[in-house]
């Protein structure tokens, strides 16, 4: 200030400039606080040390230039409000507003809190313009980028995954776009020397930059990987806008990155990195030590949440080796109590009837024969797969004419494929060579694939095929079925495993076909695989070395021999067939019909079950009793419900396309048949069986085997229990609705008196009560004197009790008018609304409080006087329940979504309580009774948002503020 030649100024020498400036002057330059003052037309700037540090180079020309040349950069923000200062005298206050200072020869972001005051001139005017600032820039963005850290933070602590993990990743730079206008996460593979794109953030997916995969290696790569592998440090990529030649995203600002960085991210207990983070840079934001740590933190962050998935997941696999083999091993149990028990009581069934009537019967001896045949065959397989397992089995190996030979066993099937509608293609010619096989084995492979074929197949054809291939022969079994699912082919081969949810013939099978089939091929030296496609079928290919082949399992050249094509053959294919031919749908529902005796009405039974002897063998139980129809499934039972529904549902728990705990639960979430009693039946016995049925809504749980006795005593207790219970719950329905009826009447005609004898008081209690206010205050001014200090006591207290029941009357009246008077509906925008009550109501003045409103607030669907009645209750009381000596703070947002706004308005009161918050919409309720009001306003707006067809609801923590929701039906 000494220094300068202030001759040469359009000031003049300090010795003329007047008293006012000087004074401003010295309190300028003496204070410690950051000031500048802008004096006379050019508004010549005048700054103190303090201030320096904001001008930046700019320090060295500033004084007494032009204010507007010195912040040229900003002076379509500051320009309007110094106007407004010099023109109006009044101050203005601007909190943490963003700037962008060329103060080091580049635009930097920048945020300052500041207030322009007027500066007297000698004549009393204004002669300029005093500016006392703070600036908040390190506070603001340190907020900024320790929100992003730790929203970052919250997302990985629910993620359980990798996927899940860069989900988060990709979602919170997408939602804090500006330190890291753009970012991308790569992670290497196995090799170590590529790395695949993991998840992006603010750049496209078809930018040049966004590669799906980049090389270690790769001469023309922009990302230094060979240095991040060798350093493992953070490396700084400067000018990078310059060095790439596509244009960089911008993200929220006007101009790219100049700079990016890679991070590395390492994985606890691995020397390499696992990836690594790309990360463009602010534009606007210098490269400092702060941002430096802040864009490490992000690495470190992201770099431990992948220890932490990566340690979870290997954890999981651990946990879900231990749980496979338990897995198995119950799975295991469960399917072969199922098919042991089923058989069983099918086999002790018909003899207990035969032996009680003591007269033969054909029907069901061949029930009980066919049943111990296939209950054989599964003890045999299972034989099988347990000596194959514990490598007992040895194959005896006899050269065999293979084509002949498998043609025969494939035929077996003809008649039941037929019966099916489906066709049988056997395409086996005569082979070059016999082939040396294990004739028990072979008939397993063939039966188990053409079973398993015609189980899943129900419309086109199935082929069985052989031909040579070179040193080996390929044996194909291929089907139109319902196919496999992509995901479970790679298990289609293990022991216990079936596909959950596949649509098929039965449900019946013990999970081990495929596995033993599995197993008995590579007894002869082959392998097996299969194709398929859902939805279109599937491939099984068996191949198998022609001759005998030394080194292969349980066999030598010594143990072959020769024979002919039927030489060995079984009577296996009976089990197989039969069992297929009781997969076979009947008419209509894929039921037998409804078995039904003349006379009077009976109650109706619904039987499902997919094993078709068991139907037949409990519908002949009841059908003396009962007016039986059964089905095959669960869906064809649902069918059957929703056509006619029965007195009593009795199913089996194990059934294709619907279960029985799938059909359960149908009947329990449909009001039409919940009631219905059903009873499960299943092989699965113990207590944690009959618990889980009777816990998803079951009557009853019966163990296979049952005997007819116990069946049909259950079956008539239910039917029983659910005639009186229909009785009792009609007789209280018809009370209950009679009582509900009159209660409702009663309530309505209650309601409508009470609002009017609100409504029509608080008109007549307004007259006297204003005439006692007029005269109060008659009396106060004109005989104050007179009353002493008591009497003018009294006064004031009369005036303050009577205003406080004119505001409840008015309030009264509100409600009464928004609970009676008809709303007319129509689009309200509530920019200009809310603009309106925050500009025109007093106690929202900016300088007692801080209303923020979000810009290009909705249209809503409402009515305008009301809605304008809520906003401003709503922004009341966030002005009034505010702590003392605290600042109100109102903001005031508003989201679109599903065709509701809801407008949201937060304050930085004293909150409610949780017990309040239920309580506090209904009227006369009040927060505290050490804050003035009438406990209406709230229950005003309650019922003005249901009127508009919307609601309003809270959420507080007590001490810490309010979030009001405002939800209503968007204008459209």
């Amino acid at each position: 200030m000494l220094d300068f030649d202030w001759s040469a100024h359009p000031l003049g020498p300090p010795e003329g400039w007047p008293q006012s400036l000087r004074i401003l002057l010295r309190i300028l330059l003496t204070s410690r606080y950051a000031m500048w003052l802008g004096w006379g037309s050019e508004l010549t700037f005048f700054y103190n040390d303090s201030y320096r540090p904001t001008l930046g180079i700019k320090d060295e020309w500033a004084l007494g230039a032009p204010a507007r040349e010195v912040w040229s950069e900003i002076w379509p923000d500051i320009g309007p409000r110094i106007d407004t200062v010099i023109n109006t005298g009044q101050a203005t206050w601007d909190e943490a507003l963003r700037l962008f200072l060329k103060r080091s020869g580049a635009p930097e972001e920048t945020y300052h809190t500041f207030s322009y005051s007027p500066a007297p001139d000698d004549a009393g005017g204004t002669g300029g313009m005093l500016c006392v600032v703070t600036e908040e820039t390190e506070r603001v963005i340190g907020e900024r980028r320790l929100a992003f850290l730790r929203e970052l933070a919250a997302e990985f602590s629910r993620s359980n995954n990798e996927a899940e993990l860069l989900d988060a990743v990709e979602r919170e730079f997408t939602a804090h776009p500006e330190d890291v206008p753009f970012a991308m996460v790569y992670l290497f593979g196995e090799d170590g020397e590529t790395a695949a794109l993991a998840c992006r953030a603010g750049i496209a997916a078809d930018h040049p930059l966004a590669a799906a995969r980049v090389r270690v290696k790769d001469p023309e790569s922009v990302w230094p990987l060979a240095e991040l592998l060798a350093r493992h440090e953070p490396i700084l990529l400067p000018d990078f806008d310059r060095r790439v030649s596509v244009p960089l995203p911008r993200g929220l600002w006007d101009r790219p990155p100049r700079d990016a960085k890679i991070v590395p991210l390492m994985v606890q207990g691995d020397s390499r990195p696992a990836g690594f983070l790309v990360a463009g840079l602010n534009p606007y934001r210098p490269l400092d030590d702060a941002y430096r740590g802040f864009v490490r933190l992000l690495g470190g962050q992201i770099s431990a949440g992948l220890s932490n998935a990566r340690a979870y997941a290997a954890e999981r696999r651990r946990a879900e080796a231990l749980a496979e083999i338990d897995r198995a091993k119950t799975e295991f149990f469960s399917n072969v109590s199922h098919e042991f028990r089923t058989p069983l009581t099918l086999m002790l069934g018909p003899l207990e009837d035969e032996l009680r009537e003591r007269k033969e019967g054909r029907e069901r001896l061949e029930t009980a024969h066919r049943n111990s045949l296939r209950l054989l065959k599964l003890v045999n397989s299972l034989l099988d797969f347990s000596r194959i397992e514990s490598g007992r089995m040895q194959a005896s190996l006899v050269a065999t004419e293979l084509g002949r030979f498998t043609a025969e066993l494939a035929s077996s099937f003809e008649s039941v494929v037929s019966k099916a509608g489906l066709k049988l293609i056997i395409d086996c010619p005569p082979l070059p060579e016999r082939v040396h096989v294990d004739h028990s084995m072979w008939e397993k492979i063939v039966f188990n694939l053409v079973s398993n074929a015609f189980k899943f197949t129900f419309a086109g054809e199935i082929e069985v095929r052989i031909r040579p291939r070179g040193e080996y022969v390929e044996l194909t079994v291929r089907d139109t079925g319902t196919g496999i699912p992509a995901a479970e082919l790679p298990r289609i081969f293990e022991r216990f495993h079936r596909v959950q949810g596949a649509k098929s013939r039965s449900y019946e099978g013990t999970g081990i076909g495929l596995a033993l089939v599995y197993q008995l091929v590579r007894q002869h030296g082959g392998e097996i695989t299969v194709s398929s496609e859902e939805g279109k079928g599937s491939i099984f290919r068996v191949t198998l070395p022609l001759g005998v082949r030394n080194g292969l399992s349980g066999f030598s050249p010594a143990e072959s021999k020769r024979g002919g094509a039927n030489e060995g053959t079984s009577t296996t294919a009976a089990a197989y067939v039969e069992e297929a031919e009781h997969w076979l749908p009947e008419e209509g529902l894929g039921g037998e019909p409804p078995v039904v005796h003349p006379g009077k009405a009976r109650p109706r039974v619904l039987l499902a079950d997919d094993n078709h002897d068991m139907r037949a063998y409990v519908a002949r139980l009841l059908a003396e009793h009962y007016e039986v129809t059964s089905v095959p499934n669960g869906e064809a039972a649902w069918a059957e419900i929703r056509r006619s529904p029965p007195d009593l549902v009795l199913t089996d728990v194990m059934m294709p396309d619907l279960d029985g705990f799938g059909l359960l639960r149908r009947l329990r979430l449909d009001p039409k048949t919940e009631a219905i009693p059903v009873i499960l039946l299943s092989a699965r016995a113990g207590e944690d069986a009959r618990v889980e049925g009777l816990d998803r809504g079951a009557d009853d749980y019966l163990v296979k085997p049952f005997s007819a006795r116990e069946l049909l005593a259950r079956v008539q207790t239910h039917l029983n229990l659910f005639r009186l219970r229909s009785e009792t719950l009609a007789a209280r329905r018809l009370e209950l609705e009679r009582l509900v009826a009159e209660r409702t009447a009663k309530l309505q005609e209650t309601i409508g008196e009470l609002e009017s004898f609100s409504y029509s008081i608080s008109h007549d209690l307004r007259a006297p009560l204003r005439a006692m206010q007029s005269f109060a205050q008659l009396l106060s001014d004109e005989c104050g004197p007179q009353l002493g200090d008591l009497g003018r006591d009294y006064v004031r207290r009369i005036l303050a009790g009577s205003g406080r029941m004119d505001r409840l009357i008015h309030d009264v009246l509100i409600y009464s008018r928004v609970a009676r008077t008809e709303l007319p509906l129509g689009p309200v925008p509530l920019q200009p609304l809310v603009d309106g009550i925050v500009e025109g109501y007093p106690q929202f003045k900016a300088s007692r409080v801080d209303v923020r409103v979000a810009r290009d607030l909705p249209s809503v669907r409402g009515n305008e006087a009301a809605l304008t009645q809520c906003v401003a209750n709503l922004i009341g009381n966030a002005v009034k329940f505010v702590a003392e000596g605290t600042r109100p703070r109102v903001d005031i947002t508003a989201t679109t979504a599903d065709g509701r706004v809801r407008l949201f308005v937060r304050d930085n009161g004293i909150g409610i309580e949780p017990e309040m918050q239920h309580k506090i919409f209904g009227i006369f309720e009040r927060v505290s009774h050490d804050y003035d009001g009438t406990g209406i306003g709230l229950a005003v707006v309650r019922k003005a948002a249901e009127r508009m067809g919307g609601q309003v609801t809270v959420q507080s923590e007590f001490g810490n503020g309010s979030t009001f929701c405002l939800e209503l039906p968007e204008a459209k």
